[in-house]
């Protein structure tokens, strides 16, 4: 949904850099068609009345000033049906979750949306995980989420995400924004743009740093991209360079009696992700006719990322020998990299363990689409077909070391690499090869002026190849194929008010991770180390939906509003599942699960108020019995299994979200109000729904803006204005065997990962 201005904005970003004077003008009166990409690539774009699933379009004028991530908060806050689960505690890292499926940057999260940016698959190759960091938040000119469409490709079960970044052409300004707030954040961002008749140039970077408002915890993230683009009659060129050095710390969930103690407090640490990244990407578009275009893309990037995360360990003296370490007390024994017995050294206890691993993945890629819009006899079409080639070769090292675990619960010395050949703890080399291909086509028919029917298919091929480099038994060959359909409807039962119903299929190969992580004889530790194990088979997912969209103006206010409903069921769904070793787990197919559910959405404008409110219903559950090993959950039995029976509720999923805002404009300045309120979601390790989930909440958020120039502006951001105390996701805890000094006697194994507190961030905003 376009809005013309934002009911949570206070982004400087907004101001109209050559405005007539120095006071905002009320937006002009104007028609506004809003689009939607049918494919990946632009130049595939329908009226966005016309697609047969639930849309949801943001701007810049959406993305405002804030603690962490623009991208994912404006998602957080203006798309129903989306919620950030922060189980990392980190704001550029959490799980966004739409409808019950995730996009993560966390290794072993099952990926269930599509994501791209200007046409590039963000998706790693190697786990399909999601680094939201990556993207150059300052250059984003639009974001669409929408719902499952095969043509998206794989991991689009739930829907996509399309990122679309600024060229000269589109912004051909600059703007310098430096801002400042609590916890040490400090922000700078800087956009440029210029344009001649057939030369467009735009830049783009962002730096920001954040101590942490919890301890242990900085980041700093280092953001840049250019543009470089042509264009000449019916040609189009672009070519976009992307880098970023970003420096990570999500320190995540920690035992509810410690936080209760001291809410900054961090149960284990360091838990620091480095990553190193660089793109470049050129773009082709020819316009033959007014009816018929062609699009194309090459692409190529490297990704090197670093983690280290210290953790509990079972390492402890064996019974037979003290002398030595054995993972528990009556084995298996630990031995270093020589194969030598590793001593006892920390007579006072307790062990900690660091795993750390390095990944380094070059990636590359092309894609070629033809956009046909000529009439079908007398009926109005329009044609889209593509291919697209995504591959990559990822290098991936870890290994983990015990140490002793420091007074604040941190990874020390000595820091004994364990390598059990054989065994659950061993270093991994490890190289994948990956090949994506793709071929799509939809169709969009307009049978009368009032209907239209949408077919579309993709079939998808996965080659996955793995080599192991310390041995054999991680190599292993995996290829799989599918090809998924969609159909849909659209009926304008008025000039305002379109009916759509849509069906759809789409799918996601096990990664490579998951396909070296599938044994519960041999599982992984939590940063997914691997081991030879069996077959994983493809997921695959159905979606129904309908709903309802219109857009209806009166006395000078536009109101635009959608309702729909949808349902998506998935067989063969694949979830990390922990082990009885403390730490570990693997990978398995658990049958069908359900993701079912209400989304709502509406936006008011009259003259200098703007409001907006959503709600979302999703009810994400299991349909498959299964017997889960959560060895900390204290209603396990007393094997550490629990059973999960059809109906149980998938943990991490909120099930209602409610979101509102409002907003007023006068001349020289903004203020804007907006709030959120949630149910809770289970905690990890609860998939059988046998502990109280974690609480409800409501937040809200303040903002405001100052012009005290044509070209300077003051702006201020207060986020969790009450000060709530709250989390988005947790987990269970060995608590036993830690000392907690601030919380004595604390044996509660439920852990939170708490939300910030009330911050204040203010800065200035200088146009040129």
């Amino acid at each position: 949904m376009r809005r013309r201005f934002s009911a949570l904005l206070i982004a400087s970003s907004l101001t109209p850099a050559c405005a007539p004077n120095w006071a905002w003008a009320a937006p002009p009166e104007v028609a506004t068609v809003v689009v939607v990409g049918r494919a990946p690539l632009a130049g595939s774009e329908i009226a966005a009345d016309q697609a047969v699933g639930a849309v949801t379009t943001l701007t810049e004028d959406d993305l405002r000033p804030s603690g962490g991530s623009k991208l994912l908060e404006a998602l957080e806050r203006h798309a129903p049906g989306v919620s950030l689960s922060n189980a990392q505690g980190n704001a550029f890292q959490p799980s966004v979750v739409y409808r019950g499926f995730q996009a993560s940057p966390l290794q072993g999260a099952a990926q269930g949306i599509a994501v791209y940016v200007d046409g590039v698959r963000l998706n790693s190759p190697f786990g399909e995980t999601v680094n939201w960091d990556l993207v150059p938040e300052g250059a984003i000119r639009s974001i669409t989420l929408q719902g499952s469409d095969p043509t998206f490709g794989l991991n689009a079960l739930a829907g996509s995400i399309a990122v679309r970044l600024k060229t000269g052409f589109d912004d051909p300004d600059g703007d310098l924004e430096v801002s400042a707030g609590s916890f040490g954040r400090r922000r700078a961002e800087l956009q440029y743009g210029a344009a001649s008749d057939h030369l467009g140039l735009y830049l783009a970077a962002t730096a920001f740093h954040d101590d942490g408002w919890r301890r242990f915890s900085p980041s700093t993230v280092r953001q840049a991209y250019a543009d470089l683009a042509w264009r000449d009659g019916p040609w189009k060129l672009d070519l976009g360079l992307t880098g970023a050095r970003n420096d990570l710390t999500g320190n995540g969930p920690a035992p509810v009696e410690l936080l209760a103690a001291d809410r900054r407090a961090i149960f284990t640490h360091p838990d620091t992700t480095a990553d190193r990244a660089g793109q470049a990407r050129l773009a082709a578009s020819y316009q033959a006719s007014p009816h018929l275009a062609l699009q194309g893309q090459l692409y190529a990037g490297r990704l090197q990322q670093r983690t280290a995360n210290g953790d509990l360990t079972d390492a402890q003296p064996c019974a037979a020998d003290p002398g030595v370490l054995c993972l528990n007390d009556t084995g298996p024994l630990l031995t270093d990299t020589r194969g030598a017995a590793i001593a006892a050294f920390n007579a006072d206890g307790p062990y900690a363990a660091l795993n750390r691993t390095a990944t380094r993945t070059d990636r590359w890629g092309a894609a070629i689409q033809l956009v046909a819009s000529a009439p079908l006899g007398r009926l109005a079409n329009q044609f889209t077909a593509g291919a697209s080639l995504d591959a990559g070769r990822t290098a991936f090292t870890a290994d983990t070391q015990v140490g002793a675990m420091t007074a604040d619960r941190g990874f020390g010395a000595p820091g004994v690499v364990v390598d059990q050949p054989g065994g659950p703890i061993a270093p991994i080399a490890l190289t994948g090869r990956t090949r994506y291909l793709g071929l799509y086509a939809t169709d969009t028919l307009h049978l009368t002026d009032a209907w239209a029917v949408t077919l579309s298919g993709r079939f998808d091929r996965a080659e996955l190849k793995l080599r192991d480099r310390l041995g054999t038994a991680l190599t292993g060959d995996h290829r799989f194929d599918r090809f998924n359909p969609a159909a849909g409807v659209t009926w304008k039962l008025t000039p305002g008010l379109t009916a759509y119903a849509g069906y759809a299929r789409a799918s996601r190969t096990p990664t490579p991770a998951e396909l070296s992580c599938a044994s519960p004889q041999a599982p992984c530790t939590l940063t997914d180390f691997f081991v030879a194990d069996p077959e994983l088979k493809l997921v695959t997912a159905e979606t129904w939906e309908a709903g309802l969209r219109g857009r209806h103006t009166a006395s000078g206010a536009t109101f635009s509003w959608s309702a729909g409903l949808y349902r998506t069921e998935t067989h063969d769904d694949i979830l990390r599942v922990a082990s009885a070793v403390r730490g570990r787990g693997f990978f398995e197919n658990v049958g069908q699960t359900r993701h079912q559910g209400f989304e709502a959405q509406g936006q008011l404008d009259a003259g200098p108020w703007s409001a907006f409110a959503t709600y979302a219903f999703t009810d994400a559950t299991f349909q498959t019995p299964l017997t889960l090993t959560s060895p900390d959950n204290p209603a396990a039995d007393a094997n550490g299994q629990i059973q999960v029976r059809p109906g149980d509720r998938l943990p991490g999923v909120v099930r209602q979200r409610f979101k509102l805002g409002v907003g007023y404009q006068a001349a020289h300045w903004r203020l804007a109000l907006d709030a959120a309120t949630a149910s809770g979601s289970y905690l990890a390790g609860d998939e059988a729904n046998l502990q109280a989930p974690t609480p409800s909440y409501v937040v809200a958020n303040l903002s405001g803006a100052w012009r005290l120039t044509r070209r300077v502006e003051l702006f201020g951001v207060v986020e969790n204005l009450a000060d709530r105390r709250y989390a988005t996701a947790g987990a269970f805890a060995q608590t036993s065997a830690v000392f907690l000094a601030e919380a004595p006697g604390a044996s509660n194994p439920r852990s939170l990962t708490p939300a910030a507190p009330r911050s204040v961030q203010a800065g200035v905003r200088v146009s040129f």
